[in-house]
């Protein structure tokens, strides 16, 4: 695009917590979308690595750590200066996401955050045990709050990044779609229990947030160097938690070490295993089948209690299995393979993939619904490096996923000030994505006649069930 529209005005300050890769990132789509004063944006973040970007600007820096001691004391001055709304962008790792939200509320500020974080130990904490250190858990904790909160509070934007976040409002396209194609006369539903409805009308078992992550390093990974293409200290603190997946009403068999949660929505469970340890099978449109690694992430959960069905009695009547299914970067993969081969002591040195450190590839990031009358379909992000080097600057494929979903998460809080905490499954999903797609490059929908089931079983025999191929029990590498 030659003009780039402005979307809103912030009237107070912007106080961005962490400028690692997303940050830097977010930054010129902040410049590029938004009227605010430039005097009052300051940036908090423990290293400076990144600090030259800000300093050619003229944007205030402050290298600290926010924990739980200091966040209010250092938060608040910065978040009220000068009057007008303050906006909170929470950007980093090991920050306490519901206690800053809630400050901000206090405060009158919006927020927005990409991820559930707590305070840092909470990952590696080993008094907990597996149930504690779960995405559910911390997700129970925000809609709790959420559920306290007077109706009419300022808006808190929770895990609005590529996934969580954009793979939501890409379920509602990706079911509206499927149920034109099925030749179904339905109005567009506007409550979540009409949105659930739909997707039991027409019949999706599960869904998949399908990744495939193609970017290619120029030189090869380093022995004893964690690459990635993101936040190493995030796919490292999420791969260490439990595997978690929303459950579905349809599955019949559940893996041994698979246990369910004695509080809360009930919609998930979790496995006594790493996320980043445990593989499954799934699709996406370039690959075809692949490996994928079930990582937990809060649009597991929040998707399928989202589109849960209840009855009279308010038991599940119909819900569908929801997990990550992630094939990252292959120097990703090498890299994991090294860690937990070394008993799941991550490396010391760690590196995140510049654009300009990528020879080519795309991050394949979409959302595979199954089991319906078409069998499977994928909808989503084809997004390049190239084509990210062209509209963005400071980023790979992988991170303008996910500051472009900031973006629009920013200007829906501008637009709806007052909504409380909000996850991305309960945001207007069209405007949303109107907002996100100049960013995506190209978004496709694919069907599949694949399952689980294709070539199996091989040499050897395998426990499956052939009466539903969409069973989690074919689903899981065991």
């Amino acid at each position: 695009m030659t003009s780039w529209p402005v979307h809103g005005k912030i009237t107070g300050p912007i106080v961005m917590i962490g400028f690692g890769s997303i940050g830097r990132g977010t930054l010129p789509l902040i410049e590029r979308h938004f009227e605010y004063d430039r005097s009052r944006l300051v940036v908090i973040d423990p290293h400076d690595s990144n600090r030259a970007l800000l300093d050619e600007r003229g944007i205030r820096f402050i290298q600290e750590s926010v924990t739980p001691e200091n966040y209010k004391a250092l938060l608040q001055p910065l978040l009220t200066e000068g009057g007008g709304q303050g906006f909170c962008v929470n950007l980093s790792v090991d920050t306490g996401s519901l206690d800053i939200m809630q400050l901000c509320s206090e405060l009158g500020a919006l927020y927005i955050d990409t991820v559930n974080e707590p305070w840092l130990g909470f990952y590696f904490d080993h008094s907990k045990g597996a149930a504690e250190r779960s995405n559910y858990a911390l997700r129970e904790a925000t809609i709790g709050a959420k559920h306290a909160r007077p109706a009419g509070t300022t808006t808190a934007v929770s895990c609005c990044g590529a996934n969580p976040g954009m793979v939501s409002w890409f379920v509602k396209q990706a079911l509206l779609n499927l149920s034109a194609d099925l030749g179904l006369q339905v109005p567009e539903p506007k409550t979540r229990a009409e949105w659930g409805a739909l997707m039991q009308q027409v019949g999706v078992k599960g869904i998949h947030i399908a990744e495939r992550d193609t970017q290619r390093a120029r030189h090869p990974k380093p022995r004893d160097v964690f690459v990635n293409t993101w936040s190493v200290e995030g796919f490292v603190s999420e791969g260490m938690q439990p595997a978690e997946l929303g459950w579905g009403t349809h599955e019949t068999w559940m893996p041994e070490n698979g246990r369910t949660h004695e509080k809360g929505c009930q919609a998930a469970i979790y496995l006594l295993q790493p996320g980043a340890n445990t593989r499954v099978r799934t699709w996406c449109p370039t690959p075809g089948p692949q490996y994928g690694f079930l990582v937990t992430h809060n649009e597991a959960i929040s998707i399928s209690d989202y589109f849960t069905v209840r009855d009279a009695a308010g038991n599940p009547a119909y819900r569908p299995t929801c997990h990550y299914a992630y094939h990252p970067a292959n120097d990703a993969v090498l890299s994991l393979h090294e860690m937990f081969g070394n008993g799941g002591n991550v490396q010391e040195e760690q590196h995140i993939l510049e654009e300009n450190e990528i020879v080519d590839g795309i991050d394949e990031l979409g959302v595979l619904l199954y089991g319906h009358g078409k069998n499977a379909y994928w909808y989503g992000s084809q997004l390049s490096v190239e084509e990210t080097r062209r509209i963005a600057p400071y980023q790979n494929a992988t991170g303008m996923q996910v500051t472009s979903a900031v973006l629009a998460g920013m200007v829906w809080a501008l637009e709806n000030p007052t909504a409380g905490i909000v996850e991305a499954d309960e945001m207007d999903f069209r405007r949303c994505l109107e907002v996100q797609l100049p960013y995506l490059g190209p978004v496709i929908g694919a069907y599949t006649d694949w399952t689980p089931l294709d070539g199996r079983p091989g040499f050897f025999p395998e426990d499956l069930d052939t009466s539903d191929p969409w069973q989690f029990r074919n689903i899981l590498v065991r």
